[in-house]
């Protein structure tokens, strides 16, 4: 009970800390969309704000996504659930927690395929292609690695930005939204056993 305590604090205490901290992205955001305006406006316009506004906005929701779970703030269907007790919500939430966990197994496994893809692996495991990555980097350095990677994805917008780093974010938001939902469940163990959270 003491690791699942330890886990449940470091956990929520660094999604906290970061869903924190994206909140202010809102305010990037908005200036990304207010620069837009201007310079379609008075200047030529920006070819390079459509593309960041969309990349600000998913490392938004998919980085605050695990704050948003451990406040509870995510959408539910409470017509039945908000009527349980504490001790049937916790039960219930146990029980259909694997449904949440096979889920974002599957999101994180495409997020990964996606990331390798982007990074020049058109064919096989994402998980090979990180090893061979991570083995060449290791033992050879960035010369090493770079000769493991293939043509690096790119938008097909006229900006083309490099498309990894907001693939990257994806798979660190989706497996911090993992581990909270593990947090999530050990709290309820907690509540089924009628200890304090």
């Amino acid at each position: 009970m003491r690791l699942m305590r330890g886990y449940i604090r470091f956990v929520d205490l660094f999604n906290y800390g970061l869903g924190r901290v994206m909140m202010f992205a809102l305010f990037g955001l908005m200036g990304i969309l207010l620069w837009s305006t201007v310079s379609k406006v008075f200047y030529s316009p920006a070819m390079w704000t459509l593309e960041t506004a969309q990349f600000v906005m998913v490392a938004y929701y998919i980085l605050g996504g695990p704050y948003s779970i451990q406040l509870g703030s995510n959408v539910r269907m409470d017509l039945f659930y908000a009527e349980l007790s504490d001790h049937r919500k916790a039960c219930l939430d146990a029980l259909t927690v694997f449904c949440l966990i096979f889920y974002l197994g599957v999101l994180i496994w495409g997020g990964l395929a996606s990331l390798a893809y982007s990074l020049g692996n058109f064919m096989g495991s994402p998980f090979s292609f990180f090893a061979r990555l991570i083995g060449a980097f290791v033992t050879g350095g960035p010369d090493a690695a770079s000769e493991v990677l293939g043509y690096i994805e790119v938008s097909s917008s006229s900006w083309r930005p490099i498309m990894w780093p907001i693939k990257l974010i994806t798979c660190i938001g989706l497996f911090l939204m993992l581990l909270q939902v593990l947090s999530e469940f050990f709290k309820d163990i907690l509540r089924i056993r009628g200890e304090a959270v």
